[in-house]
């Protein structure tokens, strides 16, 4: 079983694309998203409809949450709160119907998948040892996937020793003989550095995971955004990857 994953794909839809575009190369056998697929970017409904089509497994992330109306908007403030009232205000109800059918958290093929982390599956980012090991602790899978942080990640874990850090494009990482965190950063709106859409490669039998990163046309999505009358800012920080 080789599984692709990815997560935070924020309406992103010419970096989900490439992305999708990419994974077709890499013979894999199902698709796994870790949820926001809107927010932020001016592609929700495709954005949508590409991840039903593709995607063998799909969480929902905080973003989906707000704009289906399950979080009150109040709690998103500035660029986020704007965003969200933009994609309540256009998303279909076919694709709202969609997000309301999603779960922030799941299993699949011995996998525990969370949008956040085990100790809060809508809010906690996972950004240091002491968050993966709790989630790790509170998972009964040796290997756990969540999103909501926009970093590639992985922090592993062998008895007392715990490694791991960020991801960069071409890291390896084993999962025999070890518990093991993985975010596989974002499609849409990656904040670690690399303003290059993010996924992951999964393969179960082998037992290693792949961390992947693909150029895609940002100009595009900045364009989209700013003909949307969203936020500048979410234009201007794709190209730095922050």
């Amino acid at each position: 079983m080789r599984v692709a994953v990815v997560s935070d794909i924020h309406g992103n839809l010419a970096a989900l694309e490439t992305v999708l575009a990419a994974i077709e190369t890499e013979e894999t056998d199902e698709l796994w998203c870790l949820g926001d697929l809107v927010g932020y970017g001016a592609r929700p409904n495709e954005c949508c409809a590409a991840v039903e089509a593709r995607a063998s497994f799909c969480l929902v992330g905080n973003h989906d949450l707000a704009v289906r109306g399950t979080i009150d908007l109040a709690e998103f403030s500035g660029d986020a709160g704007a965003a969200a009232r933009w994609t309540r205000d256009v998303l279909t109800p076919q694709w709202l119907t969609y997000l309301n059918s999603l779960d922030v958290q799941g299993t699949r093929e011995g996998v525990a998948l969370y949008h956040g982390s085990a100790r809060d599956p809508v809010w906690e980012y996972v950004l240091s040892d002491e968050a993966a090991v709790a989630t790790l602790d509170l998972s009964e899978e040796p290997t756990v996937l969540v999103g909501h942080s926009h970093a590639a990640l992985y922090v592993t874990v062998h008895d007392d020793d715990v490694g791991g850090g960020l991801a960069p494009a071409g890291t390896e990482v084993d999962l025999r003989g070890s518990r093991t965190l993985l975010n596989p950063g974002s499609v849409g709106q990656p904040r670690d550095g690399d303003p290059r859409a993010a996924y992951l490669v999964l393969d179960l039998e082998a037992g290693t995971a792949s961390f992947r990163r693909v150029e895609y046309d940002v100009e595009r999505t900045q364009a989209e955004i700013r003909d949307a009358g969203l936020p500048e800012t979410l234009a201007a920080r794709l190209t730095l990857g922050q």
